[in-house]
């Protein structure tokens, strides 16, 4: 930390304690070369987590509109709550993971549509049939005919 009135890069800290939020660190410090004392604040840069929309829009990772979209097809399932935490949180690891800090919201689909499969097949269908946008029946039949056809769990 640079001395603002010597310049000096060389310093001790004097005091430090959380600021009343605690959303910085408030740090006294004292100069080594020219004596005076100083204060300095320290808080984490938040870069946030981006999913990149199929328009090619960007938009906040928001964990409650994950788990929303998977209570809404979970509904009325023998699915609990705890199954349902996992499944958001292996997303949200899966896009903090990504190296840029961002992922395509068709990647988040698929990474759900996976685990719900595996959860239940009924709220499969019915996240499904949201993300997928079938255009027709026909669409949507050959979607369950290969539900049903897949190995058993």
């Amino acid at each position: 930390m640079k001395c603002p009135f010597c310049e000096h890069v060389e310093s001790k800290v004097v005091d430090s304690r959380e600021s009343e939020e605690a959303q910085s660190i408030r740090r006294r410090r004292e100069c080594l070369k020219c004596e005076r004392r100083f204060t300095t604040y320290e808080r984490i840069d938040e870069i946030p987590y981006m999913i990149v929309k199929k328009d090619g829009r960007r938009e906040r990772f928001d964990r409650q509109k994950v788990q929303a979209g998977l209570l809404r097809a979970c509904e009325k399932r023998p699915v609990s709550t705890s199954q349902l935490e996992e499944v958001v949180n292996a997303v949200e690891l899966r896009v903090m993971e990504s190296p840029d800090r961002e992922m395509a919201s068709t990647k988040v689909g698929e990474i759900l549509m996976v685990r719900l499969r595996e959860l239940d097949k009924v709220a499969y269908v019915r996240f499904a049939s949201v993300y997928l946008d079938f255009k027709d029946v026909k669409e949507f039949m050959d979607e369950l005919k290969d539900l049903l056809r897949a190995p058993k769990t």
